[in-house]
């Protein structure tokens, strides 16, 4: 189809294609073909995506669209409609782990750059997923630059996994105390799941760490816990969950420092096949993000400090003595609490007059002369 005859101002293509970044396509097009229309593109994942969010969270007022509507999810989801999955790391995925595993993997090699890209396609998928299931929008955790230039983010994924063999992504969910960060370890066999969590600003380092534990009642003993010191550098110290519900200062280096920052973090097995099933990275993959969001992320809760309390009159400060040139006759908040006034008794040489003012009453041949 021509679009400059039909003078079309768009044209969006569907397929199971994931784009790394949204708003990027996953086929190479010539830009001067562009000029005069855009070009977009939508994966069935993403659609199947809105869908479900608009049915079952949003709501369809009208009672045949929502029907219709869900419809369209029952075909998606069926497993012969081939609109759903992500099942297929590519063709670069095993001569790409070898190459990891053997040491011997460079930056230029293309199935590097490949592997790279499907990697942050499947980050991407995972959000979807994630989303769909909570009902929220799950996007990829990039940054500015990543967003705008995906080359760049596939080169610096291609050369973390030459030099170190691993691949790093990350998911933004809404409402979470923190950004669920996911490693893909080649070498090691293992992926993991962590997220840092501020410590409290307040209390000894020993009540911030039970803090943290007390949230984790009902994760899995195999965690990881690291704490961070305020200004310092490198790794902090360490432990699984199981020693650290014992013994909580077993994380605390310096007791004199105030901690900062805690990085939870849990390890699985990596799958090693290219597509779905058992023993596949995919499958791994999905299920490592979904186990750690359910038994650890989604009990984590931020700090709060406590709302400031009324001071009671025990707890008032009795104030200091001021010299009465300085003393105002204002009401102040910062006034102690009144004396308690006693009757005034007038003097047996006083004799009140109407009115409240007191006449003075002198003994006879005292005073002026009687009239």
């Amino acid at each position: 189809m021509n679009t400059r005859e039909h003078e079309f101002d768009a044209l969006i293509t569907i397929s199971n294609e994931i784009p790394p970044v949204a708003g990027q396509h996953p086929t190479t097009v010539d830009k001067r073909k562009l000029k005069k229309v855009v070009l977009h593109h939508l994966p069935w994942s993403e659609i199947l995506t809105q869908a479900v969010m608009q049915k079952e969270y949003r709501g369809v007022a009208d009672p045949d669209q929502a029907w219709i509507l869900g419809e369209l999810i029952r075909y998606l989801e069926h497993p012969r409609s081939g609109a759903m999955e992500f099942s297929d790391m590519g063709a670069a995925w095993v001569p790409a782990r070898d190459a990891v595993g053997a040491g011997t993997l460079r930056p230029g090699d293309a199935f590097a750059q490949e592997v790279a890209g499907r990697f942050d396609a499947l980050v991407r998928y995972a959000s979807l997923k994630l989303g769909r299931q909570l009902g929220i929008e799950v996007v990829p955790a990039l940054n500015r630059r990543d967003t705008t230039d995906p080359a760049t983010r596939t080169q610096s994924l291609v050369n973390q996994l030459a030099s170190e063999g691993t691949m790093t992504g990350g998911l933004k969910i809404p409402g979470a105390v923190g950004p669920l960060a996911v490693t893909a370890d080649l070498r090691a066999g293992k992926i993991i799941c962590q997220v840092d969590v501020d410590a409290p600003k307040e209390g000894r380092p020993a009540t911030r760490v039970n803090w943290l534990v007390r949230q984790l009642r009902n994760a899995p003993e195999a965690l990881r816990i690291e704490a961070f010191a305020m200004h310092a550098r490198g790794p902090g110290n360490a432990e699984l969950l199981k020693v650290v519900r014992e013994n909580p200062i077993a994380i605390i280096g310096d007791p004199a420092k105030e901690l900062k920052s805690f990085r939870v973090a849990q390890s699985s097995v990596a799958g090693t096949k290219r597509g779905t099933g058992r023993g596949a990275f995919i499958d791994s993959f999905l299920a490592a993000i979904d186990d750690f969001y359910e038994q650890v992320l989604q009990n984590l809760k931020p700090w709060i400090p406590a709302p400031p309390r009324l001071r009671s009159l025990e707890e008032t400060a009795v104030p200091e003595p001021v010299a009465p040139s300085l003393v105002s006759t204002a009401i102040s908040s910062q006034d102690g609490p009144l004396p308690e006034k006693t009757p005034a008794h007038p003097s047996p040489r006083e004799s009140p007059e109407e009115g409240g003012a007191a006449v003075l009453l002198r003994p006879a041949g005292e005073g002026p002369a009687a009239q």
